[in-house]
């Protein structure tokens, strides 16, 4: 990560704002992508204290494991199709691991994923997850317009109602929070890369399952 990421990326997210308004209007105007960036000047500052952590498994479980990845990321795409599910079934499910997922926004695109995602609070979180994933190849193709017309299909195939789609891509507040606390939890655990994993406070990067159990099972 350069030092010009976060910076970028703030000027994505603002620009985005704009994108937002236009591709989920509420009437057939369609306001341009300066209103967004004229209209992040008004929010207020980030407090990345107001994003929660998005968990599965048993509260007290004896492992924590917490993944790092982006909904635009090919490897991470890999990991949930794969090694993921043997871990959720083997550990998760099974009382052994307390599982927190944290988005990391490489590009805007990654960062509209996040807000549709997190679009149905805790509840839908990991199966909106699992779509994005199962769905990458398709929904990141195409113009900003398509993606976000494609994310608004998967937000609504999951059970979210349009108005509720239009709320989410509507919050720039939330958006500016999530660049905060994406950028805090980046620089608190040194992620530099994804998919990356804290398993009971240590850093490891992506591997195998074989390799996951006999981490685990060393626990």
């Amino acid at each position: 990560m350069n030092k010009n990421y976060v910076l970028g990326l703030f000027f994505v997210t603002a620009l985005g704002l704009g994108a937002y308004f236009v591709m989920f209007p509420k009437s057939s105007n369609l306001m341009g992508p300066s209103f967004g960036a004229a209209n992040a000047t008004t929010l207020g500052e980030a407090d990345p204290s107001l994003i929660v952590d998005m968990v599965m498994g048993k509260e007290d479980a004896q492992i924590t494991m917490t993944e790092y990845a982006s909904y635009t990321c090919p490897h991470c795409r890999s990991f949930h199709q794969g090694a993921f599910q043997n871990l959720k079934a083997d550990y998760i499910d099974t009382g052994k691991i307390r599982f927190t997922y944290r988005e990391i926004y490489f590009d805007r695109f990654g960062l509209w994923g996040s807000i549709i995602a997190r679009c149905g609070g805790q509840d839908k979180f990991f199966a909106i997850s699992d779509l994005l994933f199962t769905k990458q190849s398709e929904w990141t193709k195409g113009s900003p317009a398509e993606i976000a017309g494609n994310l608004r299909r998967i937000g609504i195939a999951a059970g979210l109602s349009q108005d509720a789609v239009q709320a989410c891509f509507s919050d720039g507040q939330k958006a500016k929070n999530l660049v905060a606390w994406d950028k805090e939890n980046r620089n608190a655990d040194d992620i530099t890369s994804t998919p990356s994993f804290l398993i009971n406070g240590k850093k490891y990067s992506n591997m195998s399952y074989a390799e996951f159990q006999k981490i685990l099972d060393a626990q």
